[in-house]
């Protein structure tokens, strides 16, 4: 299926000009944006998107996005695209200068674009590690913006190894996130992910993974980890499992392209994550 596109306060042709070339968003990837998974022509979990993306705009310095009509655009192109399988949902600082600095703020127009399109989900994920770290320092950490360069690079290493997600570090060698998803390390029986503090960023599936998780009587806690903890994946002493937004729970089954074993808890992880998501599309 082709992707339905809305700009501008309105439904568009995929041949029409959405953005100016003066759009802060392209000269310097001031923007920030959302990815949500669609089952039956309803984003999920859009609620705790909408937020997210608040929180994210507010940590760049935007304005605040009106959420009405994040949500009336949401609306509009589900309705055009009924078997969409992701909605995306992007807000940039809109026409700016060609540096880094935006106008004053009374002379601001932010640009808003919501997107549906289709998506693929696998059962599991193949993972590899690559040499590149997040910094837990950064200005931006933990805000979901469009300046996504590093994750391109890191991504396009992954598909070359035949994986599909590549895993990082951190600057102090603790483990952090993946490019496009959370990470969960199964050890003795219990699911563990890296704080926030890591660096990475605060999923909204791996926020879920966590109430549900104890919902179901599954341990499962926050723990920062070396990463060197890759390393007892492989050995086939700890379980590696990916969270994400069309990911979902996705155990991971190869990792640096070697076959590694789904953790127990983790697979039924992914089937109480799938169960509670049938029953509720915005929890």
């Amino acid at each position: 299926m082709s992707v339905v596109i809305w700009a501008a306060g309105r439904l568009q042709e995929s041949d029409e000009l959405v953005a100016t070339g003066v759009d802060h968003g392209l000269t310097v990837g001031d923007g920030v944006f959302e990815t949500c998974a669609v089952y039956g022509g309803q984003a999920f979990a859009l609620t705790r998107h909408l937020r997210r993306l608040g929180r994210s705009a507010a940590g760049l310095g935007l304005p605040e996005p009106d959420e009405d009509e994040v949500r009336t655009a949401t609306a509009a192109v589900l309705a055009a695209a009924p078997d969409a399988g992701r909605l995306r949902i992007t807000y940039t600082g809109g026409p700016g200068p060609l540096g880094s600095n935006r106008l004053p703020v009374a002379e601001q127009r932010p640009t808003l674009v919501v997107l549906a399109g289709p998506a693929t989900r696998a059962q599991t994920s193949r993972a590899v590690r690559v040499p590149w770290v997040r910094n837990e320092r950064s200005a931006v950490a933990g805000l979901k913006t469009i300046s996504y360069a590093e994750n391109v690079v890191a991504l396009a290493e992954a598909y070359r190894q035949g994986a599909d997600e590549a895993i990082l570090a951190n600057t102090v060698g603790e483990l952090c996130e993946g490019t496009g998803s959370n990470v969960v390390v199964e050890r003795d029986g219990v699911l563990l992910t890296p704080p926030l503090a890591s660096g990475c960023l605060a999923g909204i599936t791996r926020e879920l993974l966590l109430e549900w998780a104890a919902d179901a009587g599954l341990p499962a806690r926050e723990e920062a980890l070396p990463y060197e903890v890759l390393d007892e994946v492989l050995a086939g002493s700890a379980h590696l499992t990916l969270s994400g937004s069309i990911r979902n729970v996705s155990p991971v089954a190869s990792l640096d392209g070697t076959s590694v074993a789904l953790g127990p808890v983790s697979v039924e992880m992914q089937r109480v994550f799938q169960e509670r998501a049938a029953d509720d599309v915005d929890p």
